[in-house]
């Protein structure tokens, strides 16, 4: 939103979801350009704010004010001839081209790795998280850092994860509760690969696990202070593991879960907690459709968030039949 070099060049730069590399080799291209031109719109403003300088005149202006604006001449006429060498043979030249380069197979080029990510970052299961000038995308493949000027790319398979710094802050602009940022480093065995820091808020940790392939280990020894509903969900996992099993009959095929059609369905819905005419728990009559963690995470959006203390002794709908159910009555399928 607001003025930016992003809504300037929108015609130019392109959708970022229909080309996400082509789009950051535009972007941080034009970044560069307009942040270059910056130090010369400064003299012009000084122009019409301190006329007494005489700088509209330039021979009557001071020799600081002339080295200035030589200054402020040659850093984008420089920037521009640096953008066009970046630009010839297909984008060649740019320093992005050559970070994907890196990881390109022998007979191919960072073209087809700039395939892979424009393929991947059109999938709605990636995490990203940031600001625009500090973003962190993780795919199925890779971890992108997108930053102002430039874009730190990794392959999941070659990375180590560390989280190296935690920083509190009391107050933030989206909540007047404290909140945890998490600093990790991702480090390549690729010795090509620079290693690059990313930074997100602790609450979205269980989330980045959930889709990076490679451990995270905590050589500082971070205390890290998950989600209300990650803790939760943990809880819930924990317990429903230890609730007695179903075995699907052998004549029935399992689907993936309809929450996330990522996982093959897991639970089943059966009345264990009472008789079956007893208490508020109904009988599910549903076969097999969600997983575990799309069903916990279901439990725990139906509950009072200001009473946590009374979640794990709940009752709720079957998010197909609205059949009540609790804790007790989710079983694993084995």
């Amino acid at each position: 939103a607001g003025l930016t070099v992003q809504s300037l060049l929108s015609a130019w730069l392109g959708s970022e979801d229909a080309a996400f590399v082509q789009y950051h080799l535009r972007r941080s291209t034009g970044t560069l350009l307009a942040h270059s031109l910056l130090p010369l719109g400064y003299y012009l403003g000084m122009c019409f704010a301190a006329p007494e300088k005489h700088l509209c005149f330039f021979y009557l202006a001071s020799k600081e004010w002339k080295t200035f604006f030589f200054f402020a001449v040659l850093l984008p006429a420089i920037t521009s001839a640096l953008a066009y060498y970046w630009s010839r043979k297909g984008w060649n030249n740019h320093p992005l081209a050559r970070t994907l380069a890196v990881h390109a197979l022998p007979q191919s080029g960072w073209r087809a790795v700039a395939s892979s990510i424009n393929t991947e970052f059109r999938r709605i299961d990636k995490f990203a998280t940031g600001a625009p000038g500090a973003r962190v995308i993780v795919t199925d493949t890779w971890v992108i850092k997108v930053t102002t000027y430039c874009l730190h790319v990794a392959q999941q398979q070659d990375i180590h994860l560390t989280v190296t710094d935690s920083r509190q802050h009391e107050l933030t602009p989206d909540s007047n509760v404290p909140v945890q940022f998490l600093t990790i480093r991702v480090a390549s065995v690729n010795p090509y690969v620079k290693a690059f820091d990313i930074r997100l808020n602790s609450t979205e940790y269980g989330e980045l696990r959930e889709k990076l392939r490679a451990p995270i280990s905590n050589a500082a020894n971070v205390v890290i202070h998950q989600s209300l509903s990650d803790l939760f969900l943990e809880t819930f996992t924990s317990l429903v593991e230890i609730n007695q099993t179903y075995h699907v009959p052998s004549t029935q095929e399992l689907e993936p879960c309809i929450g996330c059609m990522q996982t093959i369905a897991n639970i089943k819905l059966i009345k264990n907690c009472q008789e079956p005419n007893e208490g508020e728990c109904q009988q599910c009559y549903c076969r097999p459709m969600w997983c575990l963690t799309c069903m916990g995470k279901w439990f725990a959006s139906r509950q009072d968030q200001q009473h946590p203390e009374t979640w794990l002794s709940s009752q709720v709908p079957c998010p197909t039949c609205r059949a009540k159910f609790c804790i007790l009555d989710v079983c694993l399928i084995r």
